[in-house]
């Protein structure tokens, strides 16, 4: 049962025409490229279709092999083909042999852009692999993944789409909507660096709400600060909380048993709009902004979010990736700016997101970067169990590429090229 699975999308090919129209052309090229890599033919079928508005008709094939088979069909008007290989590896590997019919037929049609995907299925010696892929952009033009061996959970909530893979690499991982959002194995990239740059800088930080975060991750990391009082947990959805109490604990590490974490179910914006307390420290710990938490994006947002700080408070929130989606991470710190007398971007490598990623931290007054280094040695030295965040990696993550400095640097209007002591301070 266990083989390799090949299929390709041929584009804007300029390979022969009889290729694409000529079934006997077609066939002779299939057959003599399969035996050529030693598979072995046991049968076929071809079938031209009748000229349609008046353009010769496309022709779709099969080949039956001993080790599986090779199926095609073009569509000439398109300029464009699909091909399918199968082998069976389960007394000798076909694989080499099947990559090398794929190449060669591909090769023929010379196509101008193609989209190859290898699929290993069934094995008895080991679980069975699926490939995940997610885009990095809107544009869908970059892409990443991983395998996962085990779909645990898969379920629709009144909100959102809701996954747990069972990943080699990471563990559990959680996505929502196609989109990962933490795994057993890395999340402390993300959460440690969302929480604690902003908490250490502030000192004392006492009341925290934290929007979204449904996964327990960054209200695990706020409570390693022994001032704190109470976190509110304004989560969307309750089928996120109850995954996450369900499978990962090894992220929350059981905060949600801590009687200081609140969890409120419901709307995020709601819950800023309408209560009376103020906070030291608010983390949106959201899906992307391209999802439906676009609305938490925003300066309209970050206005209401201001309204709710103490003195002294701060935002702190992804952006994005400055890699991938330049002109999101630019526009949400030019609305972060319009609200806040101080933004302070940062950003850092997160594994499971694939990029190098944005943050910002937004206040009247805090500044994370002018801290004492005696001062802040000692507020990192009192959080226990950090497994990335650092004395010394607090003033790294503010250590702007040139590429992202400009992307978030504040506009001067006096100057035309935007820069000025504002500017040189990012």
């Amino acid at each position: 049962m266990q083989g390799l699975h090949l299929t390709a999308d041929l584009y804007d090919c300029r390979g022969a025409d009889g290729l694409m129209t000529d079934a006997a052309v077609l066939a002779e090229l299939c057959r003599r490229h399969t035996i050529g890599v030693g598979l072995t033919l046991v049968d076929e079928k071809w079938y031209p279709f009748p000229p349609y508005n008046g353009q010769p008709g496309g022709v779709t094939g099969m080949l039956l092999l001993a080790e599986s088979h090779l199926a095609v069909h073009t569509w000439p008007e398109r300029r464009a083909v699909t091909l399918d290989v199968y082998v069976c590896n389960f007394t000798t590997d076909n694989s080499a042999k099947a990559e090398a019919l794929l190449r060669e037929i591909v090769a023929a049609f010379e196509p101008g852009r193609s989209e190859i995907h290898r699929l290993q299925r069934g094995s008895e010696q080991r679980p069975p692999a699926e490939t995940v892929l997610e885009a990095l952009n809107d544009a869908g033009d970059a892409v990443y993944g991983y395998t996962a061996s085990e779909r645990v959970l898969a379920k629709r909530s009144p909100y959102q789409t809701i996954e747990v893979l069972r990943t080699p690499r990471f563990g559990l991982a959680m996505r929502i909507d196609g989109h990962f959002m933490t795994s057993e194995g890395e999340e402390f990239y993300y959460h440690e660096c969302l929480v604690h740059p902003a908490a250490v800088a502030h000192g004392v930080p006492r009341q925290v709400l934290i929007i979204g975060g449904g996964d327990g991750g960054a209200a695990e990391e706020v409570l390693k600060h022994r001032s704190v009082e109470r976190v509110v947990m304004a989560e969307l959805d309750a089928e996120v909380v109850a995954v996450a109490k369900q499978h990962f604990a090894a992220v929350h590490r059981g905060v949600f048993d801590d009687p200081r974490l609140q969890v409120r179910i419901g709307d995020g914006l709601a819950y800023v709009a309408d209560t009376q307390d103020r906070f030291d420290l608010i983390l949106l710990d959201l899906t992307d902004p391209e999802t439906p938490a676009g609305s938490l994006y925003t300066e309209a947002f970050f206005r209401a979010l201001r309204r709710i700080l103490n003195p002294g408070g701060a935002v702190v929130l992804h952006t994005g990736t400055p890699v991938f989606e330049p002109e999101q991470v630019a526009r949400i710190n030019a609305e972060l700016r319009a609200v806040f007398e101080q933004v302070h971007p940062f950003g850092l490598y997160v594994p499971l997101y694939g990029a190098y990623w944005g943050f910002a931290i937004a206040s009247d007054t805090l500044q994370p970067r002018a801290l004492d280094a005696a001062v802040l040695a000692a507020r990192v030295q009192a959080l226990p169990d950090l497994q990335y965040y650092n004395a010394d990696v607090h003033h790294a993550l503010f250590a702007l590429p040139n590429y992202y400095r400009k992307l978030v640097q504040p506009h001067c209007p006096r100057t035309p090229t935007g820069c000025c002591a504002e500017a040189a301070a990012v």
